[in-house]
């Protein structure tokens, strides 16, 4: 059972924001001023599942940190756009690249920058702790804040729909 209105067939890829939505809202600073951001375990478990199940798997983020790109890397993301200054661009070479449309797709952003994506996609997600203008347009709102297995969340309601949740590939890494 999903607890989100839409339909979780249509759907072959998921798209994050990365700063308060598959990490937390506030960062401790490292020395070099750069943001030391959290990782949620489940949110990583569920990426890479993704992946393997065969779906496309991005994120779009405004910052940029080495990290982070390694982390998404190691999971087997296959699409990582990073220093996003206008995150409509790189949806858009997304689309290019996998053949998708709009209507296949699940986006989670939490704030601002994330708007006119969210205005595209099938499915806009919104953690819990998102801007308020991000939850008026959100059609499903996560009861979890960023960082808190929001990427969990969606993939897991989205995979028991389709019934590949819990197969042969969920046993492992």
């Amino acid at each position: 059972m999903s607890f989100i209105n839409y339909d979780l067939t249509k759907i072959k890829a998921f798209l994050f924001d990365v700063d308060g939505v598959l990490s937390a809202d506030s960062s401790p600073l490292s020395a070099a001023g750069d943001p030391v951001r959290t990782a949620n375990v489940k949110d990583g478990y569920a990426l890479q599942l993704a992946v393997k199940m065969g779906f496309q798997v991005g994120i779009i983020t405004g910052g940029f940190t080495e990290n982070v790109r390694l982390r998404f890397e190691r999971l087997g993301v296959q699409h990582i756009y990073m220093s996003s200054s206008v995150k409509l661009s790189d949806y858009e070479d997304f689309l290019h690249r996998t053949g998708l449309q709009d209507d296949e797709i699940a986006f989670a952003g939490d704030d601002i920058p994330d708007y006119e994506i969210m205005q595209r996609v099938g499915l806009p997600i919104a953690p819990a702790s998102a801007a308020p203008e991000i939850k008026a347009i959100a059609r499903y709102i996560s009861p979890l804040n960023g960082g808190e297995g929001v990427a969990r969340d969606v993939i897991e309601q989205t995979m028991k729909v389709q019934g590949i949740w819990m197969t042969g590939e969920a046993y492992g890494w």
